[in-house]
Formats: structure tokens, sequence, C-alpha cells
């Protein structure tokens, strides 16, 4: 049977416990065990993880002007800390002169220790400086245990520079999990420190 210290970080989290991030380490000698109570887990690797963490930043202008994608891949980069894919549109839309293939956006996907590390810092240091913050809303999951959460503005950040930033753009990140029910996502994401409010 798996011990705590091997799941939920990749081998190389593993191999040293003291070079993996604190909110792995926090999934695995907290949540793990809480979890394991409340559902009845017999087995470690029973227990629901995050798999990944996928951030996504639509940017329309960019049909107008392609330097406006240019600056929210930058930053949507520096947020991240991994270089994000362009995604481009499926259909034309003529309304906003919009053609099949143009660059609309940028995505990027996080796993292992950078997903643990942007999690860390966007629980404890983003979500906490946006205005009038009263949690997140606890509904926002898709009946397979992952959860999707909106972002109005990519400022609240505090690694982005505010003097090199032309405009706020809103973003969205999805959580995925392996859990089998939305209520044991929730519950693993509350663990971790996800400010709920109901």
């Amino acid at each position: 049977m798996a011990s705590p210290e091997n799941i939920g970080g990749g081998a190389a989290a593993a191999a040293d416990p003291f070079a993996s991030p604190r909110l792995l380490r926090l999934y695995r000698e907290k949540a793990v065990p809480a979890l394991m109570e409340k559902f009845g887990y017999k087995n470690i690797m029973e227990v629901p993880r995050v798999l990944k963490v996928t951030l996504n930043m639509g940017v329309g202008e960019a049909a107008k002007d392609i330097k406006e994608l240019d600056a929210a891949i930058k930053e949507l980069t520096i947020i991240a800390g991994q270089k994000p894919m362009q995604t481009r549109a499926r259909v034309s839309v003529s309304q906003f002169k919009i053609r099949a293939g143009m660059p609309v956006g940028a995505f990027v996907t996080l796993r292992n220790a950078r997903m643990w590390e942007f999690m860390e810092r966007l629980i404890h240091v983003a979500l906490p400086r946006v205005r009038d913050f009263r949690g997140l809303p606890g509904k926002s999951f898709d009946g397979r245990g992952n959860y999707s959460m909106g972002l109005k503005e990519h400022m609240i950040f505090v690694e982005l520079d505010y003097n090199d930033i032309s405009k706020t753009r809103g973003m969205n990140i999805t959580f995925v999990t392996n859990a089998k029910s939305d209520a044991e996502a929730k519950e693993l994401l509350r663990l971790l420190g996800m400010p709920f409010r109901n």
C-alpha cells in the first residue's frame, strides 16, 4: 500500500519531501487522513487528488491587434511560470470579425510541483487581494469532480508589474481532480484552503 509521502506529487517530489511545495505537504499530512476518515476509504490510493490546473485567458482584441495576444501570453507566462499555448477560433464569427483559425486566446496546463505552487499563491496571496471578496461559489462543479472559477482581474497576482500591464484581463481557472463525486472534490479543495462561501 502506498504511503501518504508517495502520492500526489510525482516521483521527484516523493524522492525529496523537503523540496516539495508546502501545499503538497499539507495535502499528504492533513487532507489525506481527513478524507479517509470522512469518506471511509480503505486504501490510500482511493483518496482523490488534484491532477492538473488549467488557466485560460480569452483575448478577443487579438482579431484587431495581435500585440494584445503577445501581451496576454507574456503575462500568463509570468503568472503560471510556464509558457502558454495559443487558442484558435474553431468557427468564423462575422459580427466579431473572427475567422476560423485566428488566435483568440491563450491557455496553460500546470501539473506536479508547478501546479501546487500556483495553487498556494492563488489561495493565500492572490484571492485575498480581490476587492470585496466574500469567498468562492461552492456550486461551480461539473458533476465529475472538477471545479471552475473565473477572475475578472488578472492583476491580483503579485508577480505582475502594474507598469508593464496595458489593460486588465479576465481569466478562467479549472481544477481537475480524480474525485468520484463533487462532494469529495469540494472537501478536497476545502481542506487545501479553498475559501468557499457555501
